[in-house]
């Protein structure tokens, strides 16, 4: 959750190194994710382009290989890049390592593989840690730092994207619930009554499982664990500054931190990502080296889909006219002001979209200003959401009744930018013959596989009804 990096009511967590860059750099406090979901987030700030335009719809369908990315381009021009961990922008990479994952997380052979690399190891993945769903290889990424393998390079480039998750019993992460959160002084998010809710929130918290009673000490432990998760990656963004430190790199090395989407920790009774509240879609986005502005911090709203032409711009390496995004760097130099783009000004707003599970229609969201505008499916199917975030931050208070005609000029922009019912339409037409090819290929199997699927074990409760229900939608 990007608000963590610099509103200065976060008293929850000690995040030193994020610390360490606010002092030392920049930190932009209206950042957001182009898609709340891995694959499409990834596929946006590897692209430079919006989700609708590169079609990479979900966790399973990322971004086509024929993209050229922001790394193919610094490559062809000479520079050397790598990449550590788990990129998740290209199709299918995402679902596989999900469905391979919660089955091999506790093998033998991954507990002897721990056992003979523990923490310290040179050369070794620092700290495997499996949960169920990632897997984290550390180390490995401030090696590559180390000379003589930049000692050529005047510039440095270190991106930090880092997802942690409880890693469960027998992890071996850095972090303490007693040392780096501040338990009493984490806050019980308010909650809207079932009955009160809107349509699309009551779906994300009835598959998300949140629906039932949660006492105030389960919502803060929580929450608890989420900020010390917050912690560890803090403690993995420490490792990449000492490892440059130690290597007189950090003077001439430009350090981006961001995250491709946030974390609701049960705010509007929700956990996980899926949804364009702040807290899943608000990302952090803190940038420091040479050059740049310190102890500063920017109030424009700015999204992934700018990192592509940030990177090239400090690479010194033309820009494609094309873009979704605009380069950071204007705003991150002393003369900013004076400095103006070839495509003309960076605009108002931007756009988040999300199209996966958990909402079961295309959501769409404009930031602009003080308004936080989402929008569904074809613009009238389902209500609209309208939050004035200066005076409602945790965004209890749709106002798009109250205030049509903000509504009606949000929208409008929202339509320059994208044909979202278009889009909506052609989102749900793909999910349809996705899911024919898919059932097809399991023949008369189909039925039982849906069983045992995460988040479906109702199925066997009323079989016949929802395999009528499938057949009436297809």
């Amino acid at each position: 959750d990007g608000r963590l990096t610099f509103l200065p009511g976060n008293q929850t967590v000690d995040l030193p190194s994020i610390n360490f860059m606010k002092r030392h750099g920049t930190v932009f406090i209206n950042a957001y994710t182009n898609s709340p979901i891995c694959c499409p987030s990834r596929a946006a700030m590897w692209s430079g382009l919006f989700t609708h335009i590169t079609e990479s719809w979900n966790n399973f369908k990322g971004l086509d290989p024929d993209y050229v990315t922001w790394m193919d381009l610094m490559e062809k021009h000479g520079y050397h890049t790598q990449k550590f961990g788990k990129l998740d922008f290209t199709s299918g990479h995402h679902s596989a390592l999900f469905n391979v994952a919660p089955a091999t997380m506790h093998s033998k052979k991954q507990r002897e593989w721990m056992a003979a690399n523990p923490p310290g190891k040179v050369g070794a993945y620092e700290g495997l840690v499996a949960d169920g769903k990632f897997w984290h290889m550390r180390g490995q990424h401030c090696c590559w730092l180390l000379p003589p393998a930049l000692a050529r390079f005047h510039w440095c480039w270190c991106w930090c994207l880092l997802i942690c998750w409880c890693a469960g019993e027998g992890s071996r992460g850095s972090w303490s619930l007693d040392t780096d959160v501040n338990y009493e002084a984490i806050k019980i998010p308010k909650w809207s009554s079932l009955s009160e809710m809107h349509p699309v929130d009551y779906y994300s918290s009835y598959t998300k499982n949140c629906t039932g009673e949660f006492t105030k000490e389960e919502v803060r432990n929580i929450r608890a664990f989420y900020y010390a998760m917050c912690a560890e990656t803090d403690a993995m963004l420490g490792e990449i500054i000492s490892a440059l430190q130690d290597t007189g790199l950090l003077g001439k090395t430009i350090v981006i931190f961001t995250a491709d989407h946030g974390e609701l920790a049960m705010e509007h009774r929700q956990f996980y990502k899926m949804s364009m509240y702040e807290g899943s879609s608000h990302i952090p986005l803190l940038v420091m080296g040479p050059g740049l502005r310190e102890q500063h911090q920017i109030p424009n709203v700015v999204s992934l889909v700018d990192i592509y032409p940030t990177m090239l711009d400090i690479a010194r390496i033309p820009v494609p006219q094309n873009l979704s995004g605009y380069s950071l760097i204007p705003l991150l130099r002393e003369k900013a002001e004076s400095e103006a783009s070839p495509r003309g000004p960076r605009p108002s707003w931007v756009l988040s979209e999300f199209h996966g599970c958990n909402v079961n229609s295309s959501v769409y969201m404009l930031r602009t200003g003080k308004w936080k505008y989402i929008t569904y499916s074809d613009g009238s199917s389902v209500l609209p959401q309208l939050f004035d975030l200066t005076a409602d931050p945790d965004e209890l208070t749709n106002l798009a009744i109250k205030f049509p005609g903000t509504v009606h000029s949000l929208d409008k922009i929202l339509r320059s930018i994208v044909n979202y019912p278009k889009v909506s339409s052609s989102v749900h037409e793909y999910n349809k013959q996705q899911f024919i090819i898919w059932k097809q290929s399991l023949g008369q199997n189909y039925s039982s596989v849906i069983a045992n699927l995460r988040w479906h074990q109702d199925w066997l409760k009323d079989q016949k009804k929802y395999e009528n229900a499938i057949d009436k939608w297809l």
